[in-house]
């Protein structure tokens, strides 16, 4: 009897652990479920969210013209070739479908339309060439001046440039970037018909030796200079993937009546990688003093590519002198190899500046400028600036110029424009 009543003890204290030992393992099990559960649910709350851009709503909250579009970003589907408006308009939140060729203000021109448009493409009416055509202005029918671009190149390379600069310009709209009017493929005719800017080329405002140049003060090139970095920052960070111009340079800048800049000529550009810092290979192709030397050494093409191209342009606004100029004496032929150790010496800096500057400007703001240029030119990619933090820069310097007594600095001087 006390032998039995032992042993039912004794399985008792034994059952008693076995079933302690299987709560806390069930109750560990549920725990571990209900954080895997809401981990799952995190995922994909955060994978089902917009992707919020910081740059662009930063921009905007910076930009009192109203820039772009916030929540927009024009997707590029890179195997075609075709930009698939997805998130929205550039001005507006209402979806967009994929243009047609009437559509968005983009007409489709005969040959005999844009040649009574410019008087038969009349010499009076030449307003410059360059290596794709040659630009004409014009008056449409509803009497709208334009640029009628007329192609010169023959064969695949000139019908891709042709295809390639309608095609995208028909679907990136953006205020610091020429608007496409529209164009004409009339046969063998091959012509891009833009809005009309009646100053011309920044090129030819720096360097022809009419005067021009004493246009362009110290505020009207850093509107420019902020102008262009504003378009070069939404081809490289505000499109997926991203547009990289290839052949930004000083030739391809327009200037409106007052003076502000607009991109052009995008017969070279190219659909970037997807990628972080992803390169493309291709043909180099391009202007001589423009080139990356990574690009111009291997063809691999990344959007640092177009950042170097602009610093070249930045120290033509500083300097007004050309990328290469062989009439230079000996080690001042090549603008940057020139430049770049002045950047960063106040006294070899000075000196470098345009003479027609007349130094009104603020060395604080100099030295500023120089030193985004001098990041810009940098022979290594990887220490060149992302567009974004460039305009961020220039928005800082210009705010400073309109906020203080150098406000005055963005007037333009009242003679009458060359073109």
């Amino acid at each position: 009897m006390d032998t039995t009543h032992t042993n039912g003890n004794r399985s008792h204290h034994h059952i008693l652990p076995e079933t302690t030992v299987l709560v806390v393992v069930v109750f560990i099990i549920i725990i571990i479920l209900l954080i895997a559960i809401f981990i799952i649910i995190l995922l994909l709350r955060r994978i089902n969210s917009p992707k919020p851009n910081g740059n662009i709503s930063n921009n905007n909250s910076n930009n009192k013209n109203g820039m772009f579009n916030a929540h927009s970003t024009i997707q590029i589907n890179d195997t075609a070739g075709r930009l698939d408006m997805k998130k929205g308009c550039i001005f507006g939140g209402s979806p967009c479908s994929l243009p047609s060729a009437t559509s968005k203000g983009v007409q489709v021109f005969t040959y005999k339309e844009l040649q009574t448009a410019t008087d038969d493409f009349a010499q009076a009416n030449l307003v410059g060439t360059g290596g794709f055509g040659t630009v004409y202005r014009g008056t449409l029918r509803d009497g709208t001046l334009s640029a009628v671009k007329m192609l010169s190149r023959e064969g695949k390379q000139g019908e891709r440039a042709f295809r390639s600069e309608v095609d995208l310009l028909s679907r990136l709209r953006c205020p610091y970037l020429v608007d496409l009017l529209g164009y004409c493929a009339d046969n063998r005719h091959r012509l891009i018909v833009f809005e009309y800017m009646p100053n011309g080329t920044l090129h030819d405002n720096l360097h022809l030796h009419d005067g021009r140049s004493q246009l362009l003060n110290w505020g009207v090139r850093l509107r420019i200079a902020l102008d262009c970095a504003r378009a070069l920052e939404f081809l490289h960070e505000h499109t997926t993937p991203s547009v990289i111009h290839r052949d930004f340079k000083s030739t391809n800048i327009l200037l409106d009546e007052n003076f502000r800049a607009k991109v052009s000529d995008f017969g070279l550009a190219k659909i970037g990688s997807d990628k972080l810092n992803g390169m493309i290979s291709t043909r180099v192709l391009g202007t001589t003093g423009y080139l990356a030397p990574e690009y111009a050494s291997t063809g691999k093409l990344t959007t640092k590519s177009d950042v170097y191209s602009y610093g070249v342009v930045l120290l033509e606004l500083l300097t007004r002198r050309v990328p290469i100029d062989t009439n230079r004496p000996p080690g001042e032929h090549v603008l940057v190899s020139w430049a770049l150790p002045r950047l960063t010496n106040r006294t070899a800096l000075e000196e470098m500046v345009d003479p027609n500057l007349h130094g009104q400007f603020s060395k604080k703001d100099l030295i500023q400028v120089a030193a985004i240029a001098a990041m810009c030119v940098q022979t290594e990619a990887d220490y060149r600036p992302l567009m974004t933090d460039v305009v961020q820069s220039l928005i800082h310097i210009v705010h400073t110029l309109t906020s203080g007594s150098s406000t005055s600095s963005f007037r333009i001087n009242k003679r009458v424009s060359p073109r």
